[in-house]
């Protein structure tokens, strides 16, 4: 499930080092490579992620499904 980030975003760079697949990178306003973010559902339903790491530490709630 790739997920994107929004034109809300305040570029703050929290969401950055959260990624453990290093889908995003910065620029004007951060981006997410969809090809890279690749948390799925088969991996919540295994346990491994209960939530996506950059969603949970958003303080403007910019990353959303893409």
């Amino acid at each position: 499930m790739a997920m994107k980030i929004t034109e809300e975003c305040i570029a703050c760079g929290v969401c950055e080092p959260e990624c453990p697949r290093g889908a995003i990178s910065p620029g004007d306003l951060y981006v997410i490579d969809p090809a890279k973010c690749t948390e799925d559902d088969e991996e919540i339903k295994a346990g491994k992620i209960t939530v996506q790491y950059c969603v949970a530490v958003c303080p403007v709630n910019c990353i959303i499904k893409a």
